[in-house]
């Protein structure tokens, strides 16, 4: 007898339909998938058999043929246990196949029927969504995940059993469906690690370029000798990022869904992500990869902070691999079995010494490196991976008057209001497009929004002239000067903007050249 049931899969973060084809036929017993599954599904045939004998229910010993289509599409991953199950169990007339037609059905199974927690739930839920359908039957362990999408009718399940009591006689056992939840009601956790600002001594030019990153979504890098307090700045920063729209909470929670990092409690990622990989970490982890091309570092900091501590030590591989995300805002993982597109949207943050020695430059301490030395040193960074920073800002050593001083240091949350401020403004300025800050303007927007007086003109010729910038450094420089004006609550961009958006693209020449 042949059966039919609906499935979903993945590739990256964009769902397809998959129909789950049951055939039994007299003869010898054997049990084979075909549809280009791997071997995680392959194994499914053990977890199912298993699961539905130890559920008490009749197992076929004929030959069974199991069919994944469409059959050129790989498949990964134990999410089509469940529907297998509930084809065979359709095919040798336990469930009623008619009952069962327009819902799909994921989830892993236990060897006694316990239906398993699966990964990508969300973006399966948002494809499917959108293509129209429904009614879907997934783990109760993936309740909350699925909260959060309207529009669609979901019942959770514990077991297989469960299940078969449901279609034979829904009135007396009905499945439980999933509430829609409601993310502004959510009570956001206290960042963990997160260090306020008013602890930081001095640094002053810092915070402010800091201020100016996170108004704006712009990339920065903090140059300095050991101990001066680039590192404890950067664990500031996510206390004074602005909250996350639920567009771009439901895009993080994609992404890390698919990479199984999702804390099932929750259900959503409600704060902005802050990544800082080890810079031992291999280019697959960092860039995103491996055997089922899953999202790397790179990925899962998507809206919101990519740190990198050191970069001068991080592999030159990876390092020129960031030259696609700092400027698409996605990164494409091309392998021989497949190719994917992750969306990559993050803000830069990344610190480093200006020599082996950490003292090159500094005002207090004396350099110990060759010319030679230095030189090598740098030139780990490459032009383009400078030019595609926004702020470059020199963090010297703190004086013992600053770090001894009873005055009070502007907290976090005063900055984050600015911060929320400048962001209302760019989301209102954003709203017909699907960005949500300055620094990911494109040329048009950029020249609609950046229009200059002819004294802001000026300066900008005269800049791009004396440090002989690129067209890239050019427009960097009129978005980072659009923030600087919103956070100043100016509808113009005034000299005095762009001046100071200037300075911060100074020391690239100073160390580089």
């Amino acid at each position: 007898m042949l059966a039919k049931v609906l499935s979903y899969g993945l590739n990256g973060i964009e769902g397809y339909p998959v129909t789950v084809e049951a055939d039994i036929q007299s003869g010898l017993s054997k049990f084979d998938i075909v549809g280009l599954a791997d071997t995680a599904v392959k194994e499914s045939k053990d977890r199912v058999k298993a699961s539905i004998k130890n559920s008490g229910y009749q197992y076929p010993i004929d030959a069974i043929t199991i069919n994944l289509a469409p059959a050129d599409k790989k498949k990964e991953g134990p999410l089509y246990d469940l529907p297998i199950a509930v084809a065979l169990l359709c095919a040798n007339g336990t469930i009623n196949y008619n009952k069962v037609k327009n819902i799909i059905f994921i989830g892993e199974l236990s060897l006694d029927g316990q239906v398993k927690k699966v990964n990508g739930i969300l973006p399966i839920l948002i494809s499917a969504r959108a293509k129209g359908y429904k009614n879907f039957i997934i783990p109760e362990e993936n309740a909350n995940e699925a909260s959060f999408i309207d529009g669609i009718s979901v019942g959770v399940v514990k077991s297989l059993t469960q299940i078969v009591n449901h279609f034979v006689n829904a009135e007396e056992n009905p499945i439980v469906k999933v509430k829609t939840s409601n993310f502004n009601e959510i009570q956001q956790e206290e960042l963990a690690g997160v260090i306020d600002m008013k602890n930081v001594k001095g640094q002053a030019s810092a915070k402010r370029a800091l201020e100016i990153a996170a108004a704006g979504g712009h990339n920065i890098l903090m140059i300095g000798p050991p101990g001066s307090g680039k590192t404890l700045l950067a664990k500031c920063f996510p206390g004074i990022l602005p909250e996350m729209t639920f567009e771009e909470a439901l895009e993080v929670t994609k992404i890390h869904s698919i990479a199984g990092e999702l804390d099932e409690r929750r259900g959503i990622i409600t704060n902005r992500p802050f990544r800082s990989p080890h810079h031992t970490a291999t280019t697959v982890a960092l860039a995103g990869g491996g055997k089922n091309s899953k999202p790397g570092e790179i990925s899962l900091a998507h809206n919101g902070v990519l740190f990198l501590d050191e970069l001068p030590e991080y592999n030159r591989q990876f390092i020129e691999t960031l030259r696609q995300p700092l400027e698409d805002g996605q990164i494409t993982v091309a392998r021989a079995s497949q190719t994917i597109t992750y969306p990559a949207s993050f803000t830069l943050i990344a610190s480093m010494n200006p020599c082996p020695c950490g003292n090159y430059g500094s005002k207090t301490q004396k350099c110990t490196c060759t010319q030679n030395q230095i030189h090598k040193y740098l030139s780990k960074l490459s032009g383009p991976i400078m030019d595609r920073i926004d702020l470059h800002v020199e963090v010297d050593s703190v004086s013992y008057d600053d770090l001894t001083s009873k005055r009070e240091e502007e907290s976090s949350v005063n900055i984050k209001n600015r911060v929320n401020k400048a962001r209302q403004i760019q989301v209102e300025r954003f709203k017909d497009s699907k960005i949500f800050s300055n620094a990911k303007m494109n040329v048009v927007q950029t020249k609609k929004y950046c229009n200059l007086s002819a004294d802001a003109e000026a300066l900008v010729k005269n800049a791009f002239d004396k440090l002989k910038l690129s067209a890239r450094a050019h427009d960097r420089i009129l978005k980072v000067a659009r923030t600087i004006a919103d956070l100043a609550g100016s509808a113009e961009i005034l000299p005095e903007h762009i001046a100071e958006a200037i300075q911060y693209r100074s020391l690239d020449r100073k160390y580089w050249l």
